[in-house]
């Protein structure tokens, strides 16, 4: 791993982990993280050529991996892609990470841009949790579902992402309540603004990556490692009486307001009252 891992080397060892969207991005940090501490991967996606290079790199470091070419939005693929973790024994860990996303202002956003992140998301997201159901009930697991803070208040030019995501939270609290009987525990994590990913090169272009750091109380923006720590943190034994929860890991991001005076001027004012 690029970084080092606070957890035992065998911390998920012997798991079988189906993840989607996990040829690229954070996805593919997550898998790496599970399958460097120990786990069994199924990588699904839509492009061939991104699986079949991911797959390439994690066999580079000794990480058993297959792939599966699908769409999250077709059941009969979501049904497939659950179908091929035999090839390692049973299912433990699903993580539903595919998603779609854009800017574009609400009165700009047709139904068809719509539709699709909602279907991807959301609809994606219950596919696979249905998909993998069967397999899960048997013998309990985990199901780590994706989210985002954008709809925590509200963010311009993310209203499709923000009713999908705030229909994937929803989702992860309900499934934990109807599931939790069979062993299952489903959680989530809402990353913040993450470094080096295709969802920051789209959705804060034109040099906006410093001032958005400028508005992170810790100082900095996330990284694929910090999502993935707290991936295997939710998908190991060491949450086992964590579900229902979507774990916010943003630096703090979505909590920070503009401060009501500008700080230099509130460091005068104090030094004005310490003068008198």
């Amino acid at each position: 791993m690029a970084w080092a891992s606070p957890f035992r080397n065998d911390l998920v060892k012997d798991k079988v982990a189906l993840v989607t969207g996990g040829g690229t991005g954070i996805c593919f940090g997550i898998a790496k993280a599970l399958g460097s501490h120990g786990a069994r991967l199924i990588l699904m996606g839509r492009r061939q050529d991104v699986l079949e290079k991911a797959q390439a790199e994690l066999a580079g470091e000794n990480i058993e991996c297959a792939i599966s070419s699908g769409d999250v939005r077709r059941p009969r693929d979501a049904a497939r892609a659950v179908e091929q973790v035999s090839r390692f024994g049973a299912l433990h860990i699903l993580v539903n990470g595919a998603a779609g996303n854009f800017l574009c202002s609400a009165e700009d956003l047709s139904y068809a841009a719509f539709k699709a992140v909602m279907d991807i998301d959301l609809l994606g997201s219950f596919n696979m949790c249905q998909a993998a159901f069967p397999a899960l009930r048997s013998h309990g697991g985990v199901i780590l579902n994706i989210s985002t803070t954008f709809h925590y208040g509200a963010t311009p030019l993310q209203t499709h992402a923000s009713a999908a995501k705030a229909g994937v939270d929803a989702l992860t609290r309900s499934l934990a309540c109807e599931w939790g009987k069979h062993g299952i525990r489903v959680c989530g994590i809402a990353p913040g603004p993450i470094a080096g990913t295709e969802g920051m090169r789209r959705l804060a272009p034109f040099g906006v990556k410093q001032k958005l750091k400028e508005t992170v109380p810790l100082g900095r923006l996330g990284t694929i490692e910090d999502i993935a720590t707290a991936a295997l943190y939710l998908c190991s034994d060491a949450a086992s009486y964590v579900t229902g929860e979507t774990l916010v890991v943003d630096g703090g991001h979505w909590l920070a307001k503009p401060a009501l005076i500008p700080w230099d001027l509130y460091e005068r004012m104090k030094n004005d009252r310490q003068k008198q």
